[in-house]
């Protein structure tokens, strides 16, 4: 499975500046400050919040330090997938508008986080409006309601957006929105270079770590690993504990034919942050490597979380509808409804894929040819429609798309890469 990431976790990732007003900074696998946060964000998070609360005890109506508490708490809940977090974040953030009801942008972009921390994009759309009619230069709030905006798959709206945010604020994390809208449009030049822009203007590690990570990403999925690694270690020479930076490095060193080290540095990210995106590729690399007892324990873990996300009535996400269409699971209705309240392309190829390993390719082309409409260069959604086509029997269909996935990154999938190959090469393409 490649590293799937959307765009909200490149809202809130990159850091958190919380101050006794409030500040959202940059992609949703990790928060910090500065290099010892780097280390351990949460504990950050949970030394700021306890402070907060002790301040708000004598000030209990300062309205702008409820906002900075609700965000810290759904930065927390982020990091740590516990949902209490969410509870407690939701309580500051109701608390903040009860003190001060009008006009209050703080909050309502702490609403808005909120929503999306959760997957609910729709209502992190309607709080980061009222965000922007609240402050018209409010940098965050155009920034969150980009990312609601591309998530519920409304993308000129959101480009729009993401120019409003760099005309107000051309920081990291507004260089980092930019260049995900070229990525989508697949203009990977462009969102390399913003992408670099956001790394020279980066205010402390975290916002470097960031900036790294998606280079790194960037450079490997357009094939090129050795690249990919250069970016992934110095990133780490700035930030050695961070999840994303040690989670694209592994999924490198699978590429470069290191399976043991891939897996040590996979392991090492799921310690730091336990998301089910990077036990998959733990698992897969694992497999690659002909360890499938202990490949079955990394998917076990996919598996538990999944049920629990169930029990917690939580949406379901892309990760978990992939893994299970890999393995012939029917998660067509799930991913029905994950397309209901979030119909991104990146949803679209989800729900294609769930489809296809149902049997049911005539539905899922359409989905399938939605998930490319952008321009985007994702060489597993050319994989997915390519597989789609050829179940059709759209034999020169199914041919340019896997030319396109391989010639894209050949490295797009330790599950599927080698199977893609081969197929092409049955169809009379150069594999």
């Amino acid at each position: 499975m490649a590293l799937r990431t959307p765009i909200i976790v490149v809202a809130l990732a990159a850091g958190l500046t919380v101050t006794a007003g409030i500040a959202l900074r940059h992609h949703g696998d990790r928060p910090a400050t500065t290099a010892a946060a780097v280390v351990d964000p949460a504990a950050d998070l949970e030394r700021f919040a306890e402070r907060t609360r002790r301040h708000l005890d004598d000030a209990p109506r300062d309205w702008t330090g409820w906002a900075a508490l609700g965000m810290a708490y759904v930065q927390l809940g982020r990091i740590t997938g516990d949902p209490a977090h969410y509870t407690q974040a939701a309580a500051a953030l109701d608390r903040s508008l009860e003190v001060e009801p009008a006009g209050n942008a703080a909050a309502l972009t702490g609403q808005a986080a909120l929503s999306a921390a959760q997957h609910r994009f729709g209502d992190a759309v309607t709080h980061a409006r009222a965000a922007v009619a609240a402050d018209a230069y409010s940098a965050d709030a155009y920034g969150i309601l980009a990312d609601g905006l591309i998530e519920t798959g409304h993308y000129d709206e959101a480009f729009a957006d993401v120019q409003k945010m760099v005309d107000l604020r051309p920081d990291t994390t507004s260089f980092a929105r930019a260049s995900y809208t070229f990525e989508l449009r697949g203009q990977i030049d462009r969102a390399a270079g913003l992408m670099r822009q956001a790394l020279q203007v980066a205010e402390n590690p975290a916002d470097e770590a960031f900036a790294y990570t998606h280079l790194a990403e960037l450079a490997f999925n357009r094939g090129d690993p050795a690249a990919a690694r250069t970016e992934a270690d110095a990133g780490l020479s700035r930030a050695p504990s961070n999840a994303g930076l040690l989670a694209v490095r592994g999924r490198i060193r699978a590429a470069q034919g290191d399976l043991s080290g891939a897996a040590a540095d996979l392991r090492a990210a799921i310690a730091l942050q336990p998301l089910p995106a990077y036990a998959v590729q733990l698992g897969d690399a694992l497999t690659a490597a002909g360890d499938q007892s202990a490949a079955d324990q990394a998917y076990a873990l996919v598996e538990a979380a999944h049920r629990l996300a169930v029990a917690q009535h939580q949406p379901s996400d892309i990760d978990f509808v992939l893994y299970y269409a890999d393995r012939g699971t029917d998660v067509t209705t799930e991913a029905r409804a994950l397309y209901a309240g979030r119909s991104s392309n990146q949803v679209a190829d989800a729900y294609a894929w769930a489809l296809h390993a149902a049997g049911r390719d005539r539905e899922a082309l359409p989905l399938a040819d939605r998930a490319l409409s952008l321009g985007t260069t994702d060489a597993l959604a050319h994989f997915h429609r390519g597989e789609i086509r050829l179940a059709l029997g759209d034999r020169s269909g199914a041919r340019a798309d896997l030319a396109a996935a391989l010639r894209t990154n050949p490295h797009f999938s330790p599950r599927y890469a080698a199977a893609a190959q081969s197929t092409l090469r049955s169809l009379g393409g150069a594999a």
